[in-house]
């Protein structure tokens, strides 16, 4: 498998850190988050200078509080600095981040992340010179003197995170890959993610896997199981505090696991949304374990995907516990000892 890490050591300088030390490990990618105290783009910046060989990326940067533009040209900068091992990857969040938090207008997500990526991709090839030229239903863009010297490479990967069908087909029409929410359960991405990136490749003319899987595999290693249990519960509860994802829930007869949360985050009883998560949810979504029997449960995830996305829960937990669970992965599943 081509492993790769999701940074949230809480800061930059950290998540550089912790870069390094992925790339000594044999890891093959990073990942930056977004958040409204976050930057996808700028740390990579740092991790392309820090690193070699690894492959870095944004999982996810925000699709659509941006202009494309800005998307390409920050995804043209960080291939250029790392010598073309940019992966730019883009969600498109939901309307309360969208509108309450960037102050953005959000509709038509799935459509207008299409043709997003139809934009950058024609935006990626123009960089020779000859000028950019789109017309879309969302965008119109006329750049005559469009050119970008300087570009590692002719086109760069675009990963689009996705949970519900019409977000499945917006990436298997367009994207390289689809990147898994966090509390997507395996047998969701059997039963919907995969058929939903078959048939929408299909309909577009392309390549069978054309779009592969690449997914959040939440992961605690811990002294006990019981510690790893809890802080796996602790961000699939609030993940599910968001009604939205529900449908994963749906699949699985378990609607009133993500009611639970939702009360229990009102009332912010953190106890209460521990207990909502049974143990069977959290072993279908995540790796919870000591570290002897971590490898055996990311062998479930064969047949789903080569490209498994390690992410630490931060959701209650101490940020020096995340540095360390992170520290767990990197030892557990490197090709190579992360300090070596």
């Amino acid at each position: 498998m081509r492993n790769g890490l999701i940074l949230v050591s809480g800061s930059v300088r950290g998540d550089v850190a912790l870069a390094r030390q992925a790339e000594k490990a044999g890891f093959d990618s990073v990942f930056t988050i977004e958040f409204f105290n976050r930057h996808g783009f700028v740390p990579l910046a740092a991790i392309a200078q820090a690193t070699r060989r690894i492959r870095i990326g944004t999982a996810i940067a925000n699709a659509f509080t941006r202009s494309p533009l800005l998307h390409a040209s920050a995804a043209m900068d960080l291939d250029e600095l790392s010598g073309g091992r940019m992966l730019l990857g883009l969600g498109s969040g939901t309307r309360r981040m969208n509108e309450e938090w960037y102050g953005v207008p959000f509709s038509a997500p799935a459509a207008r992340m299409t043709e997003l990526v139809r934009l950058l991709r024609a935006a990626f090839a123009a960089q020779k010179g000859g000028g950019l030229r789109f017309e879309g239903d969302f965008w119109k863009l006329k750049v005559p003197l469009y050119a970008r010297p300087g570009a590692a490479r002719e086109q760069i990967p675009i990963w689009v995170a996705a949970v519900n069908r019409g977000m499945v087909r917006a990436a298997g029409l367009v994207a390289d890959a689809l990147v898994g929410h966090p509390i997507a359960t395996r047998r969701w991405h059997r039963e919907v993610t995969l058929p939903g990136l078959r048939a929408a490749e299909i309909e577009a003319g392309r390549a069978e896997s054309a779009c592969t899987l690449a997914p959040y595999v939440l992961c605690s290693i811990a002294d006990t199981r019981e510690q790893a249990l809890r802080e796996a519960k602790g961000q699939i509860g609030f993940y599910y505090t968001t009604e939205l994802y529900h449908s994963v829930l749906d699949l699985h007869g378990l609607r009133h696991v993500g009611q639970a949360c939702r009360a229990a985050f009102r009332s912010l009883d953190m106890k209460a949304l521990l207990d909502a998560v049974p143990d069977s949810l959290v072993d279908e979504i995540a790796i919870a374990c000591t570290p002897d029997e971590a490898r055996d449960r990311l062998a479930q995830w064969q047949g789903l995907t080569a490209d498994p996305l390690f992410y630490p829960p931060s959701v209650g937990v101490r940020p020096e516990r995340v540095v360390e669970n992170t520290h767990a992965i990197l030892e557990v599943f490197g090709a190579a000892p992360a300090n070596a």
